[in-house]
């Protein structure tokens, strides 16, 4: 290729023109980023999903235990989970806990969070202490509960302490406290490391919103939730996700190491209606089925909580 050139005298002289520079290599990010997925949706598959599957093959088989024969049931064990009163005394429950406890774990985390990341004194031992809960075991959180719940424990001696003995109670083995208990110690258990989850989130908030808020004559109160709630709505409409999952799969180790599920049904949910069913009754495909319920309230609990908060993804 040539370009046309003038000269001092009004000609133009040809000259080449300089090489164009070689296209550069196109390259497709995803040729590189596939190969290397491909174990983590191996390992998906076969942990993931398979498992799910098999909850609803075993719903529909009759199976009395492990090394048991096993033979087809169909819906049989759907009849039988649906006209079982202990099912829906464990359904209420359920409802229940999710009710009470998730709306006060968020709230008064958001809260906590809000008030630790206006860096207050001594807001990073703060942080520790909010996430002490979090990294104390299942049965040690178990243990404190029945050492502060039980009849001689520390909430009846404060009780009588106080002059206040006739309302001292078995907390536990009540009927009418044993749920309100399990709802307690999953407050106490999430709250706090839901707390440091906002604090950290709120955090990137730029500084100028509040500041922009409260030059206004806006407060805490309303620069909390007016101001900084709508900036991070899409995450804690993450962490609420998180937080009934755990709550609703979750709570069957609580129920196992202090009540039992008891007394009687008043303490017993989904989660630990599986596990009782198929370890301890060695039923199977009853306990599978429950675990189909589960799965869908599961499911219906996340679309729900998208929709409240209008998530996008």
């Amino acid at each position: 290729m040539t370009t046309l050139t003038s000269t001092p005298g009004g000609t133009a002289s040809r000259r080449p023109a300089p090489p164009s520079p070689a296209p550069a290599a196109r390259t497709s990010p995803r040729q590189g980023g596939t190969i290397l997925a491909v174990p983590a949706l191996v390992w998906y598959l076969v942990f993931m999903v398979g498992p799910l599957l098999a909850i609803f093959v075993i719903a529909a088989l009759r199976w009395p235990g492990m090394l048991q024969p096993v033979s087809y049931a169909g819906p049989d064990n759907f009849r039988t989970v649906f006209g079982d009163p202990a099912f829906w005394d464990a359904v209420r429950n359920t409802a229940v806990q999710l009710a009470v406890a998730l709306p006060i774990m968020i709230v008064c985390a958001y809260m906590l969070g809000y008030y630790v990341a206006q860096r207050p004194p001594g807001h990073r031992v703060l942080r520790y202490l909010l996430f002490i809960p979090g990294l104390i075991s299942t049965p040690a959180k178990a243990m404190v509960f029945y050492a502060a719940l039980s009849p001689d424990g520390l909430v009846n001696g404060a009780l009588e302490s106080v002059g206040l003995g006739s309302l001292t109670d078995a907390w536990l083995a009540s009927p009418s406290t044993a749920l309100a208990c399990l709802i307690a110690l999953d407050v106490w258990s999430g709250i706090g490391f839901t707390a440091v989850l906002f604090a950290a989130r709120l955090g990137s908030v730029p500084a100028e919103l509040g500041e922009a808020a409260q030059l206004d004559g806006a407060g805490h109160w309303s620069t909390m939730w007016r101001v900084h709630f709508p900036v991070i709505r899409d995450y804690v409409g993450v962490v609420t996700m998180l937080q009934f999952l755990w709550t609703l799969f979750g709570s069957a180790q609580h129920v196992l190491l202090l009540t039992q599920g008891g007394p009687g049904t008043s303490s017993t949910t989904l989660s630990f209606l599986v596990y009782q069913k198929a370890f301890i009754a060695a039923d199977l495909g009853y306990s599978q089925s429950v675990g189909v319920v589960l799965f869908l309230a599961g499911l219906a609990g996340l679309l729900a909580i998208r929709r409240v908060f209008r998530q996008n993804y």
